[in-house]
């Protein structure tokens, strides 16, 4: 049982932001339909890896533990079946452009004639007002407006493209997830619903945290490899004898100290912040060359797990997949697939006094629990059947 059961969920988002946020409550324990089309595929779907069944494992991971309804929502029988889920089900959640919902006849006003207590979250790249809200994007143009790559590169050179997607996730999933709790506990006082505006520009902008409020504050503009934490100092990551790295995070003195001593450059222990900008490039030029002196298994054995210095190999996925700390922290798990067997996925971050994840199974086929979503409803079989015939159920 899981420490959100009971809160029911319909999400009609499709590729990272909803999905996660709705897996994350899927996880607590939330009950969730996803709402899809097969005229409009999503396209995490059709993501290669696939498993024996060719079915995506990105797609099985995102929308595990949820239940799979097709719908074409041009068809005012399948406005009629969401109206009639609405009347029990506490949160909405989707991702189309601004206005979609309410041109199909299931916006936050109509559903809300239907339960007046319901939570609808819209994730959008801009937000539903302005003038980019209409305006379409993904997540590196979504960095790039909220003035976070210009400063996150080095000098010189080309913004990066990230393994994850940060806008996507840190922006929208994230944001979501904390805007729909919110609405959720001021439900519970005070008995009304709420619509939850997230901007994936407006959560990344937000993320300016240090350096922006730098620069709104003192008028200090940030810029690439010239602040503390983005390369201007030795925090930072440096190359091996044999090509690998290590991200040294060793700010406070004590940490420092134990850094230096690890380099063997003790002469350096003494240097600070307060050092003039010519004396901390000095010094990270002395990590830098002390790191190029020994291979990435010779640092291992010198930053092992006694060293507490703030110094950790970078890892590849596989490694840190093995990595011990995240093996005790349990955050690979097995999930069940229709056949009676399991696959590895990444667990829920989340632990609880009393609570564990909720794991139900992997994402499910396109349209798998049609039947049973409608019969709960009161749908006889023929009338499925019509339903299916007619392109109601896409």
């Amino acid at each position: 049982m899981g420490i959100l059961k009971g809160l029911k969920i319909l999400d009609f988002s499709a590729l990272i932001p909803g999905p996660m946020a709705t897996m994350i409550f899927a996880d607590l324990g939330a009950e969730v339909i996803h709402v899809e089309s097969s005229k409009r595929v999503d396209l995490t779907r059709i993501m290669p890896p696939y498993d024996e069944d060719h079915e995506a494992y990105i797609h099985q991971h995102l929308n595990r533990s949820k239940k799979s309804l097709t719908l074409n929502l041009k068809s005012p029988e399948a406005v009629e079946i969401v109206k009639s889920l609405v009347q029990e089900y506490d949160v909405i959640l989707e991702g189309f452009r601004p206005g979609v919902m309410q041109r199909l006849g299931i916006g936050y006003e109509a559903l809300k004639e239907v339960n007046p207590k319901i939570i609808y979250c819209a994730i959008t790249g801009y937000g539903q007002t302005g003038p980019y809200s209409n305006r379409p994007g993904h997540d590196n143009n979504y960095l790039s407006l909220a003035g976070v790559l210009d400063y996150s590169r080095h000098k010189d050179k080309k913004p990066v493209s990230m393994g994850i997607q940060l806008a996507d996730i840190a922006g929208g999933t994230m944001h979501a997830a904390i805007g729909v709790l919110a609405a959720a506990l001021h439900r519970e006082k005070t008995g009304e619903g709420q619509y939850v505006d997230i901007s994936m520009t407006d959560a990344v902008f937000s993320l300016n945290a240090m350096y922006g409020s730098a620069y709104i504050g003192g008028d200090r503009v940030p810029q690439p490899e010239q602040e503390i934490l983005n390369g201007g100092s030795y925090y930072d990551f440096y190359k091996t004898k044999d090509g690998r790295f290590f991200s040294v995070g060793s700010l406070e003195p004590q940490f420092r100290k134990l850094l230096c001593e690890a380099l063997d450059i003790p002469e350096l222990i003494d240097n600070t912040f307060n050092d003039s900008y010519y004396t901390q490039i000095r010094f990270k030029e002395a990590v830098h060359d002390a790191f190029l002196s020994k291979t990435y298994e010779e640092w291992l054995e010198v930053f092992n797990e006694n060293f507490e210095g703030c110094v950790e190999p970078v890892l590849t996925f596989p490694e840190a997949c093995k990595h011990p700390q995240l093996q005790a922290r349990d955050m690979i798990v097995e999930i069940p697939k229709n056949d009676g067997t399991t696959q590895k996925q990444i667990a829920s971050a989340f632990k609880f006094d009393g609570y564990k994840p909720v794991y139900k199974h992997v994402g499910a086929k396109l349209g798998e629990h049609n039947e049973e979503l409608l019969s709960a409803l009161g749908y006889s079989a023929e009338k499925i059947a019509a339903l299916q015939e007619n392109g109601v159920l896409e």
